[in-house]
């Protein structure tokens, strides 16, 4: 979305030779790569399967076109001076609303239809809006009620403490149910990582990897974050069963699983590192090593 918003505010400027910097391989390789094949082949990829984010992919496809541009990869929280102060501004942007805040805007580019409004004192004034509620949940008589928070969905950000809540509190209802373990929330998530159709969701596995997430694989090879997860969509593999070892709690905020997984071809010796990063749980370091 970030690369299509730039072509679209550029559109006034179109013999600006545009120099982008981006942090993600995958938007790159779909952009410099593998788009022209898609669209060769009905935006479907090799194996027949429909391209993921394929109606963002054709805005992108439209809006590049008689562009001129050249992609360059940075890597990720890496100190890099735009690539941090963009991080900066999402999780700004992210902040205010879970708070039910309005966003501070910036200038945008010049020439823009609108631009610069985000810098007058009307739109740097902070006007609260009532948050989000959860999402509904049916219950067996019809109702709905609020969607529970297992501590690594999105639900939870928009909980407060009701401080009349005690007084209208129903006498007859069933205690709360207890949140799970870390160590059984994380086996859940490592067994959906396992997968083929979630490792095939590029979207389900950007929520599950860390952004500073590595691998080394049996075969020696170090693997990133974006390429691990475009290695996933393309080769998503067969469905591999889980037989757990361990699942140790190293601190309240960190989970190391060890398991082995079978599959056809064999079975590995596997050890994840999952970690807390805000209300999810994320895996942050994961190898594996063929048994003998």
């Amino acid at each position: 979305m970030a690369v299509l918003d730039l072509f679209r505010a550029t559109a006034h400027l179109p013999e600006e030779d545009l120099r982008i910097l981006c942090d993600s391989q995958y938007v790159i390789n779909s952009v410099t790569k593998w788009m022209p094949g898609w669209k060769r082949k009905g935006w479907r990829k090799a194996d027949g399967k429909p391209v993921l984010n394929v109606e963002l992919l054709k805005e992108i496809d439209q809006a590049l076109t008689g562009r001129k541009y050249t992609f360059e990869w940075v890597r990720g929280h890496a100190g890099h001076e735009l690539n941090e102060a963009a991080d900066e501004r999402a999780r700004a942007a992210a902040t205010a609303y879970q708070q039910g805040i309005a966003v501070r805007t910036g200038p945008g580019f010049p020439g823009v239809h609108g631009a610069g409004a985000g810098t007058s004192e009307a739109t740097d004034r902070t006007e609260p809006r009532e948050p989000l509620p959860a999402a509904p949940v049916p219950t067996k008589a019809g109702a709905s009620r609020p969607e529970p928070s297992h501590g690594y969905g999105e639900a939870a950000l928009y909980e407060e403490p009701d401080l009349f809540s005690e007084l209208d509190a129903d006498p007859f209802a069933l205690p709360p149910a207890a949140e799970p373990a870390p160590e059984v929330i994380v086996e859940e998530l490592e067994r959906e990582l396992l997968s083929p159709e979630v490792r095939a969701d590029i979207g389900r596995t950007g929520v599950l990897l860390h952004r500073d997430f590595t691998e080394i694989g049996s075969s020696g090879r170090l693997w990133t974050r974006d390429a691990m997860m475009t290695e996933l969509e393309e080769n998503p593999g067969s469905r591999t069963e889980l037989e757990l070892l361990a699942a140790d709690r190293i601190c309240p905020t960190a989970v190391l699983l060890t398991y082995r997984s079978h599959t056809r071809t064999g079975t590995t010796l596997r050890s994840s590192l999952w970690v807390l990063d805000g209300a999810q749980w994320r895996i942050r370091f994961h190898q594996g090593t063929d048994e003998a």
